[in-house]
């Protein structure tokens, strides 16, 4: 076998494969006893047809045959011997196949690009302290007590306004016909100015006594949130039953024993502050591992298109899970998966970026998952998905190929504690971090 390697980029090579003429009458003798054991032809006895008939009969599908095998042998071992660390699936151009020539191929193949050893040890960094006060906890025990909220009905006799609770009955009609998608809904609540159904369909609500009736005319425009209504003109009827007002709760004992396992409401704020705080945390250390990755950053390098294109679906598909759980489609939303990845594009290439960076420092401090880090990573996975240990184990047993992606995980997280733990720390106040923030875009710009 003839193997020569053309460079059509530094992470993309094109192999040009010959294969022996040998090699080629040898798998086609083979694929043909093959066949004359088995075919059927009306004439001929099984096992006695002459090769020519084959050969007139089959030779389409036996050179196809013999052309995925010849490949099948020889292209792992054309890798092989240039020590190519290929990603993904080559493509494959073969010629035509003839049974007294050698076979030829070409095979292209895109590979891990090799990066210079990353100096990663004379970091400064800054880290900004964050922390949870007072008026930020008021706020979140504000926010608890409307879900609290209890709406009574008003007391004077008038018509609705902006921001009022609104009893209603609707139904939608299209040229004089129920439209499905707006049958007839009773006691249905909303508040005036939310926009909940559209902002005229608010609109058309002020003004509306308790007992009266109304028919408006709506037109949803074509980027409307709904696809079944977008682009519809609707005639509503609307009753107006009644109009409500929001009671909420005094913030005391009572109200944070009716949202948990809380004594008092001294107990709920330290609940809220804890919870502030991580989120906090977590901030703070994705702004250090931003900085972190602007030193890292500093020379441009070719990137595989395969791994930009893995990274664009790891991020659709984490989009179309969280469109799921708020029950909605990226068809619902004007989405396609090509508008997607053309707007991720340059996240994905950062992305990927950012993992070969790691992927290199990991490699050139020899780091590995010791068993009880990744049995503390069990653990920890455990408690935020409140599943219990023994099942993410056997799902990882039975599934090792992911168990590889989660133990890469902790070395990329291994690999930023080492930068961190050789970096100059300095650690700002929030207002400090902002003033440089802005100094720093002033002189970008």
């Amino acid at each position: 076998m003839d193997v020569t390697v053309e460079d059509i980029s530094s992470t993309k090579k094109k192999l040009h494969i010959e294969v022996p003429r040998e090699e080629v009458a040898k798998e086609l003798d083979t694929a043909y006893e093959h066949l004359r054991k088995n075919a059927q032809i009306k004439g001929y006895r099984q096992g006695k047809i002459p090769r020519s008939v084959l050969e007139r009969k089959f030779q389409k599908d036996v050179h196809a045959d013999v052309t995925q095998t010849l490949v099948q042998n020889t292209l792992f071992d054309a890798i092989k011997e240039h020590d190519l660390p290929i990603l993904g699936t080559p493509e494959i151009d073969p010629s035509e196949l003839a049974p007294d020539q050698p076979f030829t191929y070409r095979a292209t193949v895109e590979i891990k690009p090799e990066l210079a050893e990353v100096d990663f040890k004379a970091m400064t960094l800054k880290k900004t302290d964050y922390q949870a006060d007072t008026d930020e906890i008021d706020n979140q025990v504000e926010m608890l007590k409307k879900h609290l909220a209890e709406y009574h009905p008003i007391q004077e006799e008038r018509a609705a306004v902006d921001g009022d609770y609104v009893v209603i009955d609707y139904e939608g009609f299209k040229d004089g016909q129920p439209f499905e998608a707006l049958q007839k809904t009773e006691s249905h609540t909303l508040k005036i100015g939310q926009a909940s159904m559209s902002e005229d369909f608010d609109q058309a609500l002020i003004g509306l006594a308790p007992g009266e009736t109304k028919e408006f005319f709506i037109h949803f425009p074509q980027d409307y949130h709904n696809v079944t209504l977008a682009g519809q003109d609707i005639t509503f009827q609307v009753t107006l039953k009644e109009i409500r007002e929001e009671v909420l709760p005094e913030a005391n004992d009572e109200m944070a024993k009716k949202l948990g396992n809380f004594k008092d409401m001294s107990e709920l704020r330290e609940e809220i502050r804890k919870n502030l705080q991580q989120g906090y945390d977590k901030r703070a250390d994705q702004e250090l591992q931003e900085q972190i990755f602007e030193n890292l950053l500093t020379e441009n390098f070719e990137i595989p298109e395969i791994l930009i294109q893995h990274e664009i679906d790891n991020i659709i598909q984490d989009a179309e899970q969280q469109f799921a759980q708020n029950s909605l489609s990226m068809e619902q939303l004007g989405l396609t998966r090509d508008k997607m990845a053309e707007q991720y594009r340059d996240l994905a290439e950062k992305q990927v970026r950012r993992h070969l960076l790691l992927n290199k420092i990991v490699e050139q401090e020899g780091l590995e998952v010791t068993d009880e880090e990744l049995e503390n990573e069990f653990a920890r996975f455990s408690e935020k998905t409140g599943q219990p240990v023994e099942t993410i184990k056997t799902y990882y047993k039975q599934n090792p190929e992911n168990l590889d992606g989660f133990k890469h995980a902790i070395l990329e997280k291994k690999a930023i504690d080492l930068i961190i733990n050789h970096a100059s720390m300095e650690t700002v106040k929030p207002e400090e971090n902002s003033e440089n923030t802005d100094k720093n875009a002033d002189t970008d710009a």
